[in-house]
């Protein structure tokens, strides 16, 4: 009997419990607190599909080493110096960014606070009311006009390309801003939090060729932006006075107030997403919505 436990204790010797101390303790949680937000923030970028893409090849050399892939682990050997620097060379943008917004922000009063309310509120009452009386006005007066509201996805970048403003969002500002022959006309204005941030910011332009040909760089800007983040873009035509949204690709023309409100209510917490709001098409779609919002 004591031989076959003695064979038994020797079996588990490989198994090493080292002494936790507090200091452990404190390591591991600040690591937990860094990768947890590190993961967070790549999730909230357009860094999250490279990261998607990373795991993938993770997952084929995980499984070229199960399977003995001697070839293929040769060539993972001799490529993984050059792809730590593609990867550092495809993360460059976030990197910077990462590094700036850790400069900028204080870290402590965000990770441990409870204010969610707060964090998740997008579109008050107040600031629809503004956006949608502002838009009415430069309708009228045929005034062409970009108003870009940020959501979940940080719109820093793109912020970066125009002039701080860092004001509270009001019909006259709105109006002044997009008022012709101004310094701050041209460009998109960017919404985050209730409070305006930056105008004359430069957005991308969409790539897709199914899009109505009458169709002018600001509706291309905000079906561009759309397709990049979760953002809500409020478009004036200044040819025809006609009010769009762009959202998730998909652009919803000719919206009267009470339709424009509905759109931009969508980024409250208080509504749900409708299934039709999914993008099967292009012009096609684009003709739905314009009939059911005309």
């Amino acid at each position: 009997m004591n031989k076959f436990l003695d064979k038994i204790s020797s079996y588990f010797d490989w198994f090493y419990f080292p002494k936790i101390t507090l200091t452990d303790i404190i390591e591991i949680i600040i690591l937990a607190v860094l990768i947890y937000n590190v993961m967070n923030w790549f999730r909230k970028t357009r860094a999250w599909t490279l990261v998607k893409g990373l795991m993938v090849l993770g997952f084929f050399t995980l499984l070229a080493v199960m399977l003995r892939l001697n070839t293929i682990l040769w060539v993972i050997q001799n490529t993984i110096s050059v792809g730590i620097i593609a990867v550092i060379i495809l993360f460059q943008p976030e990197l910077r960014r990462a590094l700036e917004e850790l400069g900028r922000k204080n870290i402590v009063p965000e990770v441990f606070s409870n204010d969610k309310a707060v964090k998740n509120e997008k579109l008050n009452d107040n600031t629809i009311a503004e956006l949608v009386a502002a838009a009415m006005d430069m309708s009228k007066n045929k005034t062409g006009a970009l108003i870009v509201m940020e959501n979940t996805v940080a719109l820093g970048e793109y912020e970066n390309t125009g002039i701080n403003i860092d004001a509270t969002v009001s019909r006259q500002l709105l109006v002044n801003i997009f008022e012709h022959n101004t310094p701050l006309h041209d460009g998109a204005v960017i919404i985050r939090n209730n409070r305006i941030v930056a105008a004359t910011c430069y957005l991308p332009l969409t790539d897709r060729t199914d899009l109505n040909k009458d169709l002018g760089t600001r509706h291309r800007a905000a079906i561009g932006i759309s397709e990049l983040s979760d953002s809500m873009t409020l478009i004036v035509s200044e040819e025809s006075g006609a009010i769009s949204i762009a959202h998730s690709g998909i652009l919803y023309r000719n919206l009267d107030s009470e339709g424009l409100k509905k759109q931009l209510s969508r980024l409250q917490n208080k509504t749900t997403e409708p299934k039709r709001f999914r993008r099967k098409g292009g012009k096609k779609n684009e003709k739905q919505d314009s009939k059911q919002s005309s």
